[in-house]
């Protein structure tokens, strides 16, 4: 069974040989795993499942600003604190809600072609997704501020609207540059969640960000492929929305926020999760033995019946000690070892 065949089948909820996993790190970790095993393609030694094309806005670095980073909306981010895969905003590009400012940047349609090329010919049998970053809700606060676009969404509405909109027509143009290639599924991340419920709660959420989802995952679904959708945070008072409108995967999966075994029985049989290993609580804090006690038992009940990829809940800090780190890997890559 290819890798491809295998997530493909846990998706399907059927069990396979063993469970599908995948594992991102940030760059900084990943420079740690590197040194402290003195592989330089340690990344490509793991044995993940999914390979994928990300486009998060093409930052470029500002010319005489170290640290500084301009995407292609206009937003400048400052990577010079502990963050250097994201950084934080330094600058937004829409300071009044008036819909006359809001523009889209030209698409680089060069750039991502290359980038799908490239992976679907790279002869690996991974399963191969597209993905948008900053997908919808935080493609417009970043454009806004958070502050301001939540504002919006009560008090200039019309505006909101507008912005959303334009957002979905652009990302549109993406997954139709992305289903030219033979792909097998596309992913959107947008952080809707707190550590508890939603940031904009689920009235305002159904009223803004789901039409835009529903355009979105409809066209991914009518060319046959599987919807994926990254939300940090608690989101489960709409995952009946989401099913609803056609998800099929659900990532990541946060242990401290979700009762995983409740949430399987729930939706098991209409949803797959992927991730539930706890980045912050379990890989940093935890010893080596009791990482993998607790990989294992997460694998066990998210497993069962299919339906689930094995990963840690988002791509791994730099706070995670490299042994637990191998722990969690020596369990994925234990399974069906006799």
């Amino acid at each position: 069974m290819t890798r491809c065949e295998r997530v493909t089948q846990a998706l399907r909820h059927k069990e396979t040989d063993f469970i599908p996993y995948n594992i991102n790190f940030t760059q900084q970790q990943l420079c740690n795993m590197k040194e402290y095993t003195g592989q330089m393609n340690f990344l490509e030694n793991i044995g993940n499942h999914i390979s994928a094309v990300y486009y998060d806005g093409f930052l470029a670095e500002e010319p005489g600003c170290p640290g500084y980073f301009i995407d292609d909306f206009g937003v400048r981010w400052n990577r010079n604190g502990c963050d250097k895969d994201i950084g934080v905003i330094d600058g937004t590009a829409i300071h009044e809600a008036d819909t006359a400012l809001i523009r889209m940047p030209e698409l680089r349609t060069d750039v991502l072609e290359k980038l799908f090329r490239d992976m679907t010919n790279n002869d690996e049998d991974t399963f191969k997704i597209g993905s948008i970053g900053f997908s919808m809700f935080e493609r417009a606060w970043t454009l806004r501020g958070m502050e301001n676009f939540l504002g919006d969404m009560l008090l200039e509405p019309n505006f909101a609207h507008a912005l959303l909109d334009a957002i979905c027509e652009f990302n549109l143009k993406i997954i139709e540059i992305a289903l030219r290639y033979d792909i097998d599924g596309f992913c959107f991340g947008d952080d809707w969640g707190q550590q508890k419920g939603l940031i904009m709660g689920p009235k305002l959420w159904r009223e803004f960000i789901k039409p835009c989802m529903a355009r979105m995952y409809d066209r991914v679904k009518s060319a046959g492929l599987f919807v994926i959708q990254h939300s940090c945070g608690d989101i489960l008072d709409i995952f009946p929305d989401l099913v609803e409108i056609g998800l099929d995967v659900y990532q990541t999966f946060q242990p401290e926020i979700y009762d995983i075994r409740a949430v399987k029985k729930q939706f098991g049989k209409e949803l797959s999760f992927w991730g539930g290993i706890s980045t912050q609580r379990l890989l940093p804090f935890a010893s080596p033995g009791e990482i993998k006690t607790k990989t294992r038992e997460i694998m066990e009940v998210l497993g069962r019946g299919g339906g689930y990829i094995a990963a840690p809940t988002h791509a791994v800090p730099q706070d995670v000690p490299p042994e637990n780190i191998l722990a969690m890997i020596e369990v994925f890559r234990e399974q069906g070892v006799t």
